[in-house]
């Protein structure tokens, strides 16, 4: 039995078995964020990795065509939004100079 839900919830739902569909969507959500920011850092490591092998072998830190490479598949495989995330992604991964 639907019962309703009061505005301050903050879900925005208006029953609640919506409240309890939305509450159970949004711990998956902060499961997903939490592994997706670890993987992030995971990437931001390796990227750490590969720059520093690079310059210690006289090369630039930064590989422009490897950037453009992941530009494409982002954009690719997420449409315009995902240039975006690649671009954070490249800026977050970059270093500091």
């Amino acid at each position: 039995m639907d019962t309703t839900v009061e505005a301050t919830d903050g879900t925005g739902a208006r029953t609640g078995e919506a409240a309890e569909e939305i509450t159970g969507a949004r711990e998956r959500i902060d499961a997903l964020d939490a592994r997706i920011i670890a993987l992030v850092r995971e990437r931001v490591r390796v990227s750490a990795d590969i720059q520093r092998a690079r310059i210690d072998s006289g090369g630039r830190r930064v590989n422009l065509s490897r950037e453009t490479e992941i530009l494409t598949r982002y954009r690719e495989q997420l449409g315009r939004p995902g240039t975006a995330l690649a671009m954070t992604l490249l800026e977050l991964s970059r270093g500091r100079a």
